[in-house]
């Protein structure tokens, strides 16, 4: 399927690795030119030469922290004109609810929360004004099934879950759409990391705790980070106007949500 977005102009953030470069590597097939952006300078700018090399489009690395603010300006300083928007940052580490500070919180709403919003609101006024725009948050499934040690992502991601439902409906008549894609279990990073967790928790190996995790999911896997790439180069689409405010969950069936 042609997507229809050829030439546009994309910003995706934490897109060195993950589901961020599946992302990136998916609108980059689409044929769109790309502002990547992540903390690792070598990842970064493997990820950019790798995609540009292979789908013939730019790809402009920028070296940030996108959680503070003069990085962000140097950021959003290249990606202006920006058409579409994927916004990626890790979530916060796992843990008991006894345990986080004030600082933790402020630390998971900066990155999964406020950092997303500041981009929209730089971002999306030009989309508006053009008559045609595309952001896609990758949030988490926790928004719609909370978690129990992941109590700092899931406070932090139903904050930014509450701003998009108000403002994807105020800016939907102006051909800008926004959603949410929720994943559920990848391959990545993070999702080592929760295996590691529960291996530790449970005195198991790493191997054990993966399996452990993926019976549980309905499809017998991890998801790939370039089956959600997909998907989210198809929310970032010229078909996708008439999706607005949505939560979409990529989770293989692991949760049996109804609504």
């Amino acid at each position: 399927m042609d997507l229809g977005i050829r030439g546009k102009k994309a910003l995706v953030t934490a897109a060195s690795k993950g589901l961020g470069r599946g992302c990136a590597a998916a609108l980059a097939e689409a044929g769109v030119e790309l502002v990547i952006c992540a903390r690792g300078e070598e990842a970064l700018r493997r990820t950019a030469t790798e995609l540009s090399e292979k789908y013939q489009v730019s790809v402009t690395p920028v070296v940030a922290d996108i959680t503070e603010a003069a990085a962000r300006a140097r950021v959003l300083e290249q990606a202006e004109g920006a058409d579409i928007l994927v916004t990626n940052a890790g979530g916060p580490p796992p843990g008991v609810w006894t345990d986080w500070s004030r600082e933790d919180f402020i630390r998971a709403l900066d990155a999964n929360m406020l950092t997303p919003i500041a981009l929209m609101q730089a971002l999306v006024p030009a989309m508006a004004a053009r008559g045609w725009g595309r952001v896609v948050n990758i949030t988490s499934a926790s928004v719609r099934a909370p978690v129990d040690v992941l109590g700092l992502s899931n406070a932090a991601r139903n904050g930014l879950t509450g701003f998009v439902a108000g403002t994807s409906r105020q800016v939907a008549g102006k051909g800008v759409a926004i959603n949410n894609l929720l994943p559920g279990l990848h391959a990545t990073d993070r999702a080592v990391a929760l295996d590691q967790g529960l291996a530790a928790r449970e005195s198991i190996s790493v191997e054990a705790a993966k399996k452990q995790r993926e019976s549980g999911i309905p499809a017998g896997r991890y998801g790939t980070t370039a089956e959600f790439g997909a998907a989210c180069a198809f929310l970032c689409s010229a078909h996708a106007g008439f999706i607005i405010g949505q939560n979409i969950m990529l989770d293989g069936g692991a949760n049996n949500l109804t609504v």
